[in-house]
C-alpha cells in the first residue's frame, strides 16, 4: 500500500502489506516454501549478493512473514519490523545486533522473568552486563546511567505489577547520553500505546500474546528504524536464524486485523474488574492503571490509551490463600499466558517468575499473595462469579 499516514490504525492493521500475486487473491497467502527458484545464475547471484531485491531463503525472505513485518511496522509508527519465532528471540536478536562485551544494559525492575534471566544469566557471559532500576524513578534512571550504558530496557505497563514510566521522558534522558530507548510493548500495543511517536527508538513484542489473541502461535517482533532494525537486528536473523515460520505469521495477521476492537474490549473489562475487586475481602491491592489510586494513572489519556487488560492484585495470606483462589475457579484458565480471549489467571511468584531469586522477586514487588488476570473477552458478570468462589476460601 502506498500513501499509509493517510490511513487510520484499524485500516492499516487490515489492508497494509499485502502485495497480491498474479493469482489475485483477496486473502493473504501462505507461503510454505524454504526456498525459491531464480530465472537463471546471474539473478541468483545478484539476490544474494543484495544487490537485487528477492526472496532467498525462507530462513530470512518469505513473503508471508513480510506482509506481518510491515504491517505491524506501519501500525506502530516504524520504518522497520523483523519478525522472529518468540518473544524472546526477539529480545535475544535486538541484543545480538546491537551490543558487544563491555556495553552495558539499564533495566527497570519490573520485567518478564525470562528476560531478567537472559540478561543476568547468558549477556553476561559475553560481556555486557545489566543493572536495574525502579521502573517509575526516573532520578533513579539519570543516576545509573555510565559511559558504558548502551541502552535503556523496559516494560510499560510492566509484568505483573502494571507499572507505568513516562516514555518520552526517558526517552529524552537516553538520547542525551547517547543511548537507546527500548520498550517492550506487548501489554498494550500499539492499539493503545505507540512508544516510538513518544521517542523510544526500538519496541518489542511477543506477538504470542494481544498480537494474536487467541493463544494459537508462538511469535516474536522488533520494530525501528532502517538502520538499527533493517540492518542490525536483521543482519542476526539472517544469519542465527530465530525465524518466525509462515503460518505462524499468518496467524497473527488474522490476528491484527482485530486488535483495535479487542484491545478496547479487554480494556472494559479489565476497569470493571479492578473496581470489583477493590471491594472484595480479602484482597489487600489492587494494581491497575485505570484506577484513580494507581500511582501512574496520569499517564491514562495521554500516554496510554486506556487502562489495557492486565489487572494484578494482592490477597492476604499469602500463596496457600493465593493458591486456594485460583483452584476455585471454573471458568478461568490457570496458565502463565496472556492477551487471549480467554481470561487467563496466574500465580506470579512460582510461574511468570518462578526462576528469580528470592531477592530479584522481592525487589521487584511480586510477594507470595499476588495474582495475576489476564482480562477476557466473556461476559464480566461471568468472571467475577467465578473469582467470587475464591473470595469464599479467604
Amino acid at each position: 500500500m502506498s500513501t499509509l499516514d493517510a490511513f487510520e490504525l484499524t485500516t492499516l492493521a487490515i489492508r497494509t502489506g499485502h502485495h497480491r500475486t498474479p493469482e489475485g487473491e483477496h486473502g493473504e497467502p501462505i507461503f510454505t516454501t524454504s526456498s525459491y527458484v531464480f530465472t537463471n545464475a546471474r539473478e541468483a547471484a545478484a539476490r544474494f549478493s543484495g544487490d537485487e531485491p528477492g526472496n532467498i531463503y525462507s530462513r530470512f525472505t518469505n513473503p508471508t512473514v513480510a506482509i506481518f513485518e510491515e504491517r505491524l511496522a506501519a501500525m506502530e509508527g516504524g520504518e522497520r519490523c523483523v519478525a522472529t519465532a518468540s518473544g524472546m528471540s526477539a529480545i535475544l536478536s535486538l541484543c545480538l545486533g546491537l551490543l558487544k562485551a563491555g556495553d552495558r544494559i539499564l533495566s527497570s525492575r519490573s520485567i518478564f522473568g525470562s528476560i531478567t534471566i537472559l540478561f543476568n544469566k547468558y549477556l553476561t557471559r559475553f560481556g555486557i552486563k545489566t543493572h536495574y532500576v525502579p521502573l517509575a524513578e526516573p532520578a533513579a534512571w539519570e543516576r545509573a546511567i555510565d559511559p558504558d550504558t548502551r541502552l535503556l530496557f523496559l516494560e510499560t505497563p510492566s509484568n505483573p505489577l502494571t507499572e507505568m514510566a513516562d516514555i518520552r521522558a526517558l526517552a529524552e534522558l537516553a538520547h542525551a547520553h547517547d543511548c537507546l530507548l527500548v520498550v517492550d510493548n506487548c501489554f498494550c500495543t500499539p492499539a493503545l500505546q505507540r512508544p516510538l511517536t513518544l521517542g523510544a527508538d526500538l519496541v518489542v513484542h511477543s506477538a504470542t500474546k494481544y498480537l494474536d489473541g487467541q493463544g494459537r502461535c508462538v511469535g516474536g517482533a522488533v520494530v525501528g528504524n532502517h538502520k538499527l532494525v533493517g540492518e542490525e537486528v536483521f543482519g542476526v536473523l539472517r544469519t542465527a536464524g530465530p525465524s518466525m515460520s509462515p503460518f505462524n505469521a499468518w496467524v497473527f495477521l488474522k490476528g491484527l486485523e482485530t486488535l483495535e476492537l479487542r484491545m478496547l474490549a479487554h480494556a472494559r473489562n479489565a476497569q470493571v474488574l479492578a473496581a470489583w475487586l477493590e471491594r472484595q475481602p480479602g484482597v489487600i491491592k489492587v494494581f491497575y492503571p485505570g484506577l484513580d489510586a494507581h500511582p501512574q494513572h496520569h499517564l491514562v489519556g495521554t500516554q496510554q490509551r486506556t487502562g489495557g487488560g492486565i489487572v494484578a492484585f494482592e490477597v492476604c495470606g499469602g500463596r496457600a490463600a493465593a493458591w486456594r483462589v485460583i483452584d476455585a475457579t471454573r471458568l478461568l484458565s490457570i496458565t502463565a499466558n496472556l492477551g487471549d480471549t480467554k481470561t487467563t489467571i496466574t500465580h506470579p511468584a512460582t510461574t511468570t517468575h518462578g526462576r528469580l531469586t528470592d531477592e530479584e522477586r522481592e525487589l521487584a514487588g511480586i510477594g507470595e499473595g499476588l495474582i495475576r488476570i489476564a482480562v477476557g473477552l466473556e461476559a464480566i458478570a461471568d468472571i467475577k462469579a467465578d473469582l467470587a468462589r475464591g473470595f469464599a476460601t479467604l
